[in-house]
């Protein structure tokens, strides 16, 4: 679901961009008041790529905090199955590192 929301988010920022990059050199093209509605128009569609990305950052930290809080829970609940399965990485990491060197 995340991976989803990433993706449109991203393909939206990249409509976004290319469809300001197009008003502004339209409007570098003009002149007079034309222009400056294409330029306020560009500066529009940059504010709010602009909001967007910074509500993704926002959804984005509150997630990472949620999850990091999470995850401490558990380790202090289940200590011993916590030390195993880092003990147990270690371990593959280890072998994996060995196989290629």
């Amino acid at each position: 679901m995340h991976q989803v929301n990433m993706k449109v988010v991203n393909q939206d920022m990249k409509t976004l961009l290319t469809d300001a990059q197009t008003l502004f050199s339209d409007a570098a093209a003009m002149t007079g008041s034309k222009a400056d509605e294409l330029r306020s128009k560009g500066m529009e569609m940059l504010e709010q790529a602009r909001e967007t990305a910074q509500n993704f950052q926002h959804d984005a930290l509150k997630n990472g905090k949620k999850l990091v809080s999470q995850s401490e829970a558990y380790v202090q609940e289940n200590p011993w199955v916590s030390i195993g399965i880092a003990a147990g990485i270690g371990v593959l990491l280890g072998a994996v590192l060995v196989r290629k060197t």
